[in-house]
């Protein structure tokens, strides 16, 4: 029978994780996957090798855990957007979206995403399972509310996410991967995402334009 942990050890698993994965981002930039070890991640974050082999017991783990962190946040108005405004929902949606593209080592860490796992059979066997970040968790919601309500037609609601993030994605994240000086007003990244709202809206909304 397993003993469930109490508040007080929760909270200490809890700091324990924070600290790990700060410190693996902190060294997977810095020197790379390949030169990066457990016990190095273990020592920088001030915690046993015990205690780290027991939330993440491979380096693989580690490093999906780490990319996966970097988005698991966002404003809580933005993941609510209240129902009965397809656009106006996507938009705050949207903008959960474009911040977290924006983030500082978010480029970073896509790059590193790019690069290693293509280098290391174990980070190509990982899932990163980025539908369970908070923001991509809530569009998904948002549109399966909106199919429901009836202001949308949604057959596929994967597809209708890929669709709208990637044309946020595509101007707002994709070109700083490739050109270092890339940016974009905060005027330029609103309307991106109005303009993808609006593209979703006349695709699948339930007024008789989307079909």
């Amino acid at each position: 029978m397993t003993r469930e942990l109490s508040a007080y050890h929760r909270q200490v698993a809890a700091t324990n994780r924070t600290a790990i994965l700060d410190a693996a981002t902190g060294l997977f930039l810095e020197i790379g996957y390949d030169r990066s070890s457990l016990a190095q991640v273990a020592a920088r974050a001030g915690v046993s090798k015990a205690t780290l082999f027991k939330q993440f017991p491979t380096k693989a783990e580690l490093f999906e855990a780490m990319v996966l962190a970097a988005g698991d946040t966002a404003r809580p108005e933005h993941l609510d957007p209240p129902a009965g405004d397809l656009r106006a929902g996507l938009v705050s949606l949207g903008m959960a979206y474009a911040e977290l593209l924006t983030r500082p080592r978010m480029t970073d860490l896509i790059r590193a995403v790019i690069t290693e796992s293509a280098r290391f059979p174990e980070l190509r066997e990982q899932t990163f399972d980025f539908g369970t970040l908070p923001v991509l968790h809530a569009l998904r919601k948002f549109l399966e509310a909106a199919d429901r309500d009836g202001e949308a037609r949604v057959d596929d609601f994967d597809v209708a996410a890929a669709q709208f993030l990637g044309m946020i994605a595509t101007v707002v994240f994709w070109p700083r991967l490739v050109h270092g000086g890339w940016s974009l007003t905060d005027e330029e990244t609103r309307r991106t995402v109005d303009e993808a709202a609006a593209t979703i809206v006349a695709r699948y909304g339930a007024d008789g334009r989307g079909s």
